[in-house]
Protein backbone atom coordinates (compact mmCIF):
# COMPACT_ATOMS: atom_id res chain seq x y z
CA UNK A 1 0.00 0.00 0.00
CA UNK A 2 1.42 3.36 -0.93
CA UNK A 3 1.28 6.61 0.95
CA UNK A 4 -0.47 9.68 -0.36
CA UNK A 5 1.75 12.31 -1.95
CA UNK A 6 -0.78 15.02 -1.28
CA UNK A 7 -0.29 17.85 1.15
CA UNK A 8 -2.42 17.87 4.28
CA UNK A 9 -4.23 21.03 5.27
CA UNK A 10 -4.71 21.81 8.95
CA UNK A 11 -7.39 24.23 10.08
CA UNK A 12 -6.37 27.00 12.44
CA UNK A 13 -8.38 28.77 15.09
CA UNK A 14 -8.79 31.89 12.95
CA UNK A 15 -10.46 29.88 10.15
CA UNK A 16 -7.36 30.11 7.96
CA UNK A 17 -5.28 27.09 6.97
CA UNK A 18 -1.65 26.20 6.78
CA UNK A 19 -0.03 23.45 4.76
CA UNK A 20 1.47 20.44 6.50
CA UNK A 21 3.56 18.18 4.24
CA UNK A 22 2.98 14.46 3.99
CA UNK A 23 4.74 13.21 7.10
CA UNK A 24 6.64 10.30 5.56
CA UNK A 25 7.75 12.28 2.52
CA UNK A 26 8.91 15.07 4.81
CA UNK A 27 10.71 12.62 7.12
CA UNK A 28 12.86 11.01 4.45
CA UNK A 29 14.08 14.40 3.21
CA UNK A 30 16.48 14.24 6.14
CA UNK A 31 18.26 11.27 4.52
CA UNK A 32 19.33 13.25 1.46
CA UNK A 33 20.52 16.12 3.66
CA UNK A 34 22.69 13.78 5.75
CA UNK A 35 23.95 11.63 2.86
CA UNK A 36 26.96 13.79 1.99
CA UNK A 37 28.25 13.54 5.57
CA UNK A 38 27.83 9.75 5.87
CA UNK A 39 29.90 6.93 4.47
CA UNK A 40 27.02 5.00 2.91
CA UNK A 41 26.44 3.47 -0.52
CA UNK A 42 23.64 5.10 -2.57
CA UNK A 43 21.87 1.71 -2.78
CA UNK A 44 21.67 1.55 1.00
CA UNK A 45 20.20 5.04 1.06
CA UNK A 46 17.60 4.07 -1.54
CA UNK A 47 16.50 1.04 0.50
CA UNK A 48 15.80 3.24 3.50
CA UNK A 49 13.32 5.31 1.49
CA UNK A 50 10.96 2.33 1.18
CA UNK A 51 9.41 0.47 4.15
CA UNK A 52 9.97 -3.26 3.98
CA UNK A 53 6.39 -4.19 4.88
CA UNK A 54 3.12 -2.37 5.48
CA UNK A 55 0.27 -4.20 7.21
CA UNK A 56 -3.27 -2.82 7.33
CA UNK A 57 -5.92 -4.61 9.36
CA UNK A 58 -9.54 -4.26 10.40
CA UNK A 59 -10.34 -5.14 14.00
CA UNK A 60 -14.00 -5.94 14.81
CA UNK A 61 -14.93 -5.19 18.42
CA UNK A 62 -18.18 -6.07 20.19
CA UNK A 63 -19.06 -2.98 22.20
CA UNK A 64 -20.59 -3.02 25.66
CA UNK A 65 -24.03 -2.12 24.27
CA UNK A 66 -23.99 -5.14 21.95
CA UNK A 67 -23.19 -3.25 18.74
CA UNK A 68 -20.22 -4.03 16.51
CA UNK A 69 -17.57 -1.49 15.55
CA UNK A 70 -14.65 -2.09 13.19
CA UNK A 71 -11.40 -0.24 13.84
CA UNK A 72 -8.66 0.27 11.23
CA UNK A 73 -5.08 -0.38 12.29
CA UNK A 74 -1.57 -0.45 10.83
CA UNK A 75 1.83 -1.98 11.49
CA UNK A 76 4.72 -0.77 9.37
CA UNK A 77 8.06 -2.58 9.46
CA UNK A 78 10.51 -0.16 7.92
CA UNK A 79 13.84 -2.00 8.11
CA UNK A 80 15.23 -5.04 9.92
CA UNK A 81 18.79 -5.13 8.59
CA UNK A 82 20.30 -4.55 12.04
CA UNK A 83 17.81 -6.66 14.00
CA UNK A 84 14.11 -7.19 14.74
CA UNK A 85 11.73 -4.32 14.12
CA UNK A 86 11.12 -2.20 17.22
CA UNK A 87 8.54 0.48 17.82
CA UNK A 88 5.41 1.55 19.63
CA UNK A 89 1.69 1.14 19.06
CA UNK A 90 -0.46 4.24 19.39
CA UNK A 91 -4.20 4.70 19.78
CA UNK A 92 -5.31 8.03 18.35
CA UNK A 93 -8.17 9.27 16.14
CA UNK A 94 -5.70 10.89 13.73
CA UNK A 95 -3.54 7.81 13.10
CA UNK A 96 -2.88 7.39 9.37
CA UNK A 97 -0.57 5.34 7.18
CA UNK A 98 1.80 8.18 6.32
CA UNK A 99 2.26 8.95 10.01
CA UNK A 100 2.96 5.33 10.90
CA UNK A 101 5.44 4.97 8.03
CA UNK A 102 7.28 8.08 9.20
CA UNK A 103 7.35 6.86 12.79
CA UNK A 104 8.72 3.49 11.67
CA UNK A 105 11.42 5.24 9.64
CA UNK A 106 12.37 7.36 12.65
CA UNK A 107 12.62 4.19 14.75
CA UNK A 108 15.09 2.70 12.26
CA UNK A 109 17.23 5.81 12.62
CA UNK A 110 16.72 6.04 16.38
CA UNK A 111 17.83 2.47 17.14
CA UNK A 112 20.89 3.03 14.95
CA UNK A 113 21.70 6.34 16.67
CA UNK A 114 21.98 4.65 20.06
CA UNK A 115 23.56 1.47 18.67
CA UNK A 116 20.81 -1.01 19.49
CA UNK A 117 20.55 -4.31 17.54
CA UNK A 118 17.10 -3.41 16.24
CA UNK A 119 15.45 -2.07 13.12
CA UNK A 120 12.44 0.19 13.02
CA UNK A 121 8.70 -0.45 13.13
CA UNK A 122 5.57 1.32 14.32
CA UNK A 123 1.85 0.70 14.61
CA UNK A 124 -1.38 2.43 15.37
CA UNK A 125 -5.14 2.11 15.54
CA UNK A 126 -7.58 4.83 14.51
CA UNK A 127 -9.52 5.26 17.72
CA UNK A 128 -10.19 7.70 20.52
CA UNK A 129 -9.44 5.45 23.51
CA UNK A 130 -11.11 7.93 25.88
CA UNK A 131 -14.45 6.91 24.33
CA UNK A 132 -13.97 3.21 25.12
CA UNK A 133 -14.70 1.35 28.35
CA UNK A 134 -11.90 -0.69 29.88
CA UNK A 135 -13.45 -3.89 28.55
CA UNK A 136 -13.79 -2.44 25.04
CA UNK A 137 -10.18 -1.29 25.19
CA UNK A 138 -9.05 -4.80 26.13
CA UNK A 139 -11.07 -6.38 23.30
CA UNK A 140 -9.56 -3.93 20.82
CA UNK A 141 -6.02 -4.56 22.06
CA UNK A 142 -6.33 -8.32 21.94
CA UNK A 143 -8.09 -8.16 18.58
CA UNK A 144 -5.33 -6.06 17.06
CA UNK A 145 -2.68 -8.55 18.18
CA UNK A 146 -4.71 -11.42 16.67
CA UNK A 147 -4.64 -9.65 13.32
CA UNK A 148 -0.88 -8.98 13.27
CA UNK A 149 0.36 -12.04 15.21
CA UNK A 150 1.78 -13.72 12.08
CA UNK A 151 4.02 -10.73 11.43
CA UNK A 152 5.52 -10.09 14.88
CA UNK A 153 7.68 -12.02 17.34
CA UNK A 154 10.68 -11.60 19.70
CA UNK A 155 13.09 -12.08 16.77
CA UNK A 156 10.85 -10.43 14.16
CA UNK A 157 9.12 -7.28 15.42
CA UNK A 158 8.70 -6.17 19.04
CA UNK A 159 5.93 -3.59 19.76
CA UNK A 160 5.82 -1.22 22.73
CA UNK A 161 3.57 1.53 24.17
CA UNK A 162 3.16 4.90 22.51
CA UNK A 163 0.55 7.69 22.49
CA UNK A 164 -2.50 6.67 24.57
CA UNK A 165 -1.28 3.12 25.15
CA UNK A 166 0.23 1.96 28.43
CA UNK A 167 1.73 -0.94 30.35
CA UNK A 168 -1.62 -2.63 30.98
CA UNK A 169 -2.43 -2.63 27.27
CA UNK A 170 1.00 -4.13 26.59
CA UNK A 171 0.26 -6.80 29.18
CA UNK A 172 -3.00 -7.73 27.41
CA UNK A 173 -1.17 -7.90 24.10
CA UNK A 174 1.62 -10.08 25.48
CA UNK A 175 -0.97 -12.41 27.03
CA UNK A 176 -2.92 -12.66 23.77
CA UNK A 177 0.18 -13.40 21.71
CA UNK A 178 1.25 -16.03 24.27
CA UNK A 179 -2.15 -17.71 23.94
CA UNK A 180 -1.84 -17.73 20.15
CA UNK A 181 1.63 -19.36 20.11
CA UNK A 182 0.84 -21.62 23.12
CA UNK A 183 3.78 -20.49 25.22
CA UNK A 184 4.48 -17.58 27.51
CA UNK A 185 6.43 -15.04 25.44
CA UNK A 186 7.29 -11.93 27.47
CA UNK A 187 9.90 -10.76 24.92
CA UNK A 188 7.20 -10.15 22.29
CA UNK A 189 6.24 -6.78 23.87
CA UNK A 190 8.12 -4.21 25.92
CA UNK A 191 6.74 -1.60 28.28
CA UNK A 192 4.82 -4.28 30.20
CA UNK A 193 3.80 -4.14 33.87
CA UNK A 194 6.68 -5.10 36.15
CA UNK A 195 4.96 -8.30 37.43
CA UNK A 196 4.54 -9.48 33.82
CA UNK A 197 8.19 -9.07 32.89
CA UNK A 198 8.51 -5.32 32.49
CA UNK A 199 11.75 -3.53 33.28
CA UNK A 200 12.31 -1.22 36.18
CA UNK A 201 13.07 2.26 34.86
CA UNK A 202 10.94 1.89 31.72
CA UNK A 203 8.17 4.24 32.88
CA UNK A 204 10.35 7.36 32.91
CA UNK A 205 12.92 6.25 30.32
CA UNK A 206 11.91 8.58 27.47
CA UNK A 207 11.93 11.68 29.66
CA UNK A 208 15.06 10.53 31.48
CA UNK A 209 16.92 10.03 28.20
CA UNK A 210 16.13 13.61 27.17
CA UNK A 211 17.19 14.77 30.64
CA UNK A 212 20.57 13.04 30.24
CA UNK A 213 21.07 14.81 26.89
CA UNK A 214 20.35 18.16 28.51
CA UNK A 215 22.78 17.40 31.34
CA UNK A 216 25.53 16.81 28.79
CA UNK A 217 24.68 20.12 27.13
CA UNK A 218 24.70 21.76 30.56
CA UNK A 219 28.29 20.64 31.05
CA UNK A 220 29.32 21.86 27.60
CA UNK A 221 27.74 25.28 28.06
CA UNK A 222 28.55 25.63 31.77
CA UNK A 223 24.94 26.35 32.66
CA UNK A 224 23.74 27.14 36.14
CA UNK A 225 20.41 25.25 36.26
CA UNK A 226 18.66 27.91 38.36
CA UNK A 227 19.22 30.42 35.52
CA UNK A 228 17.68 28.25 32.79
CA UNK A 229 14.00 28.73 31.96
CA UNK A 230 12.23 25.73 30.40
CA UNK A 231 8.86 25.28 28.69
CA UNK A 232 7.38 21.82 28.10
CA UNK A 233 4.66 21.31 25.49
CA UNK A 234 2.93 18.00 26.21
CA UNK A 235 2.51 16.90 29.80
CA UNK A 236 2.03 13.19 29.30
CA UNK A 237 4.42 10.52 30.50
CA UNK A 238 7.58 11.80 28.79
CA UNK A 239 6.90 15.50 29.36
CA UNK A 240 6.14 15.00 33.04
CA UNK A 241 9.29 13.02 33.71
CA UNK A 242 11.72 15.34 31.94
CA UNK A 243 10.10 18.30 33.74
CA UNK A 244 10.30 16.49 37.09
CA UNK A 245 13.98 15.59 36.69
CA UNK A 246 14.98 19.08 35.53
CA UNK A 247 12.97 20.74 38.33
CA UNK A 248 14.72 18.54 40.90
CA UNK A 249 18.06 19.81 39.59
CA UNK A 250 16.99 23.43 39.99
CA UNK A 251 15.88 24.27 36.45
CA UNK A 252 13.04 26.79 36.31
CA UNK A 253 10.05 25.13 34.59
CA UNK A 254 8.02 28.21 33.67
CA UNK A 255 5.36 26.63 31.42
CA UNK A 256 3.72 23.28 30.71
CA UNK A 257 0.73 22.29 28.59
CA UNK A 258 -1.41 19.36 27.55
CA UNK A 259 -3.97 18.90 24.76
CA UNK A 260 -6.44 21.26 26.45
CA UNK A 261 -4.02 24.16 27.05
CA UNK A 262 -1.27 25.26 29.37
CA UNK A 263 -0.06 27.45 32.22
CA UNK A 264 2.79 29.96 32.48
CA UNK A 265 4.42 31.31 35.64
CA UNK A 266 7.46 33.51 35.18
CA UNK A 267 9.04 32.56 38.53
CA UNK A 268 8.58 28.85 37.86
CA UNK A 269 6.04 26.14 38.61
CA UNK A 270 6.19 23.55 41.37
CA UNK A 271 6.39 20.58 39.02
CA UNK A 272 5.61 17.77 41.54
CA UNK A 273 2.42 19.64 42.51
CA UNK A 274 1.40 20.14 38.87
CA UNK A 275 1.98 16.44 38.20
CA UNK A 276 -0.12 15.50 41.23
CA UNK A 277 -2.96 17.73 40.07
CA UNK A 278 -2.76 16.28 36.54
CA UNK A 279 -3.00 12.74 37.92
CA UNK A 280 -5.98 13.64 40.09
CA UNK A 281 -7.96 15.82 37.67
CA UNK A 282 -6.52 15.04 34.21
CA UNK A 283 -5.92 18.76 33.81
CA UNK A 284 -2.84 20.96 33.94
CA UNK A 285 -3.32 23.32 36.91
CA UNK A 286 -1.05 25.87 38.57
CA UNK A 287 -1.03 24.56 42.12
CA UNK A 288 1.20 24.07 45.11
CA UNK A 289 0.55 20.91 47.08
CA UNK A 290 1.47 19.94 50.63
CA UNK A 291 0.63 16.27 50.68
CA UNK A 292 -2.92 15.88 49.35
CA UNK A 293 -3.83 19.51 50.08
CA UNK A 294 -3.37 21.73 47.03
CA UNK A 295 -3.80 25.48 46.66
CA UNK A 296 -4.13 27.33 43.39
CA UNK A 297 -1.28 29.73 42.64
CA UNK A 298 -1.26 32.70 40.29
CA UNK A 299 -0.36 31.78 36.71
CA UNK A 300 -1.33 32.74 33.18
CA UNK A 301 -3.42 30.41 31.03
CA UNK A 302 -1.83 29.93 27.61
CA UNK A 303 -2.42 27.85 24.49
CA UNK A 304 -0.09 25.20 23.14
CA UNK A 305 0.78 27.56 20.30
CA UNK A 306 1.67 30.35 22.73
CA UNK A 307 3.90 28.03 24.75
CA UNK A 308 6.04 27.34 21.68
CA UNK A 309 6.70 31.07 21.28
CA UNK A 310 7.66 31.87 24.88
CA UNK A 311 10.95 33.62 25.64
CA UNK A 312 12.68 30.69 27.35
CA UNK A 313 16.13 29.14 27.26
CA UNK A 314 14.98 25.59 26.51
CA UNK A 315 11.84 24.54 24.65
CA UNK A 316 10.77 20.90 24.93
CA UNK A 317 8.07 19.78 22.47
CA UNK A 318 6.80 16.54 24.02
CA UNK A 319 3.38 16.20 22.37
CA UNK A 320 2.69 15.20 18.75
CA UNK A 321 4.39 15.76 15.40
CA UNK A 322 4.23 18.91 13.23
CA UNK A 323 4.12 21.48 16.05
CA UNK A 324 6.83 23.80 14.72
CA UNK A 325 6.06 24.66 11.10
CA UNK A 326 6.80 27.41 8.59
CA UNK A 327 3.77 29.24 9.98
CA UNK A 328 5.11 29.70 13.51
CA UNK A 329 8.87 29.08 13.35
CA UNK A 330 9.62 32.80 13.02
CA UNK A 331 8.06 33.28 16.46
CA UNK A 332 10.02 30.48 18.15
CA UNK A 333 12.79 32.24 20.08
CA UNK A 334 14.19 29.56 22.40
CA UNK A 335 17.90 29.05 21.58
CA UNK A 336 17.72 25.33 22.48
CA UNK A 337 14.99 22.88 21.49
CA UNK A 338 14.87 19.32 22.81
CA UNK A 339 12.53 17.13 20.75
CA UNK A 340 10.95 14.66 23.14
CA UNK A 341 8.04 14.18 20.72
CA UNK A 342 8.50 12.37 17.42
CA UNK A 343 8.76 14.73 14.47
CA UNK A 344 7.60 17.95 16.15
CA UNK A 345 9.45 20.08 13.57
CA UNK A 346 8.81 20.00 9.82
CA UNK A 347 11.84 19.93 7.54
CA UNK A 348 11.22 23.43 6.18
CA UNK A 349 10.84 24.85 9.70
CA UNK A 350 14.02 23.03 10.65
CA UNK A 351 15.94 24.98 8.02
CA UNK A 352 14.66 28.22 9.50
CA UNK A 353 15.84 27.14 12.95
CA UNK A 354 19.29 26.36 11.56
CA UNK A 355 19.43 29.83 10.03
CA UNK A 356 18.63 31.29 13.45
CA UNK A 357 21.45 29.22 15.04
CA UNK A 358 18.93 27.36 17.20
CA UNK A 359 20.42 24.18 18.64
CA UNK A 360 17.93 21.35 18.16
CA UNK A 361 18.64 18.10 19.98
CA UNK A 362 16.69 15.95 17.51
CA UNK A 363 14.03 13.42 18.33
CA UNK A 364 16.04 10.43 17.09
CA UNK A 365 18.49 11.14 19.90
CA UNK A 366 16.51 13.09 22.52
CA UNK A 367 13.68 10.59 22.91
CA UNK A 368 15.73 7.43 22.37
CA UNK A 369 15.73 6.66 26.11
CA UNK A 370 12.42 4.83 25.75
CA UNK A 371 13.58 2.39 23.09
CA UNK A 372 16.90 1.93 24.89
CA UNK A 373 15.23 0.73 28.09
CA UNK A 374 12.80 -1.30 25.95
CA UNK A 375 15.91 -3.03 24.62
CA UNK A 376 17.00 -3.65 28.21
CA UNK A 377 13.58 -5.17 28.91
CA UNK A 378 13.83 -7.42 25.85
CA UNK A 379 17.30 -8.59 26.92
CA UNK A 380 16.08 -9.30 30.47
CA UNK A 381 13.05 -11.21 29.16
CA UNK A 382 15.20 -13.41 26.94
CA UNK A 383 17.76 -14.02 29.69
CA UNK A 384 15.25 -14.47 32.51
CA UNK A 385 17.42 -12.25 34.68
CA UNK A 386 16.26 -8.82 35.87
CA UNK A 387 18.17 -5.68 36.85
CA UNK A 388 17.64 -3.11 39.57
CA UNK A 389 16.52 0.40 38.67
CA UNK A 390 19.93 1.93 39.45
CA UNK A 391 21.59 -0.45 37.00
CA UNK A 392 19.01 0.37 34.33
CA UNK A 393 19.44 4.12 34.79
CA UNK A 394 23.23 3.85 34.82
CA UNK A 395 23.28 1.87 31.58
CA UNK A 396 20.86 4.35 30.01
CA UNK A 397 22.99 7.33 31.03
CA UNK A 398 26.11 5.72 29.58
CA UNK A 399 24.45 5.18 26.20
CA UNK A 400 22.79 8.61 25.99
CA UNK A 401 25.98 10.44 26.99
CA UNK A 402 28.12 8.40 24.60
CA UNK A 403 25.88 9.00 21.59
CA UNK A 404 25.28 12.67 22.45
CA UNK A 405 29.01 13.32 22.33
CA UNK A 406 29.52 11.22 19.19
CA UNK A 407 26.85 13.26 17.36
CA UNK A 408 28.18 16.53 18.77
CA UNK A 409 31.59 15.67 17.34
CA UNK A 410 30.10 14.99 13.88
CA UNK A 411 28.29 18.33 14.14
CA UNK A 412 31.49 20.20 15.00
CA UNK A 413 33.63 18.32 12.48
CA UNK A 414 31.40 19.15 9.52
CA UNK A 415 29.98 22.45 10.85
CA UNK A 416 26.40 21.19 10.43
CA UNK A 417 23.29 21.17 12.58
CA UNK A 418 22.79 18.48 15.18
CA UNK A 419 19.89 16.80 13.37
CA UNK A 420 21.90 16.29 10.19
CA UNK A 421 24.78 15.00 12.33
CA UNK A 422 22.46 12.53 14.06
CA UNK A 423 21.15 11.20 10.75
CA UNK A 424 24.67 10.91 9.38
CA UNK A 425 25.65 8.98 12.53
CA UNK A 426 22.68 6.64 12.07
CA UNK A 427 23.29 6.22 8.33
CA UNK A 428 26.85 5.10 8.95
CA UNK A 429 25.67 2.27 11.20
CA UNK A 430 22.76 1.25 8.97
CA UNK A 431 24.90 1.53 5.83
CA UNK A 432 27.56 -0.78 7.24
CA UNK A 433 24.93 -3.44 7.91
CA UNK A 434 23.32 -3.14 4.46
CA UNK A 435 26.65 -3.06 2.63
CA UNK A 436 27.88 -6.14 4.48
CA UNK A 437 25.35 -8.10 2.38
CA UNK A 438 26.67 -6.61 -0.86
CA UNK A 439 25.91 -3.66 -3.13
CA UNK A 440 26.51 -2.99 -6.82
CA UNK A 441 30.16 -2.27 -6.02
CA UNK A 442 30.55 -5.90 -4.96
CA UNK A 443 28.30 -7.68 -7.43
CA UNK A 444 29.57 -5.80 -10.49
CA UNK A 445 33.16 -6.76 -9.64
CA UNK A 446 33.88 -10.11 -11.31
CA UNK A 447 37.58 -10.23 -10.43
Amino acid sequence: MTSSKSTKVRKKDDNTTDSIPDLFDDAIKRLDEAFEYANIHPEALERLKHPKRTIQVSVPVRMDDGTLRVFEGYRVQHDDTRGPGKGGLRYHPQVNLSEVKALAFWMTCKTAVVGLPFGGAKGGVIVNPKELSHLELERLSRGFIKEIADFIGPEVDVPAPDVYTNSMIMGWMMDEYSDIVRRRTPAIITGKPIPLGGSLGRADATGRGAYYCLKELEHKRHWKPQDIRVAVQGFGNAGQHVARLLHADGYKIVAVSDSSGGIYKETGLDVPSVIYAKEQTRQVKAVYCDGAICEMVEAKNITNEELLELDVDVLIPAALENQITTDNVKNVVAPVIVEVANGPTTSDADKALVNKDTLVIPDILANAGGVTVSYFEWVQNKAGYYWGVDEVNHKLQEIMAREFHAIYEVMDEHDIDMRTAAYAHALNRIGQAIESQGTSSYFSNND
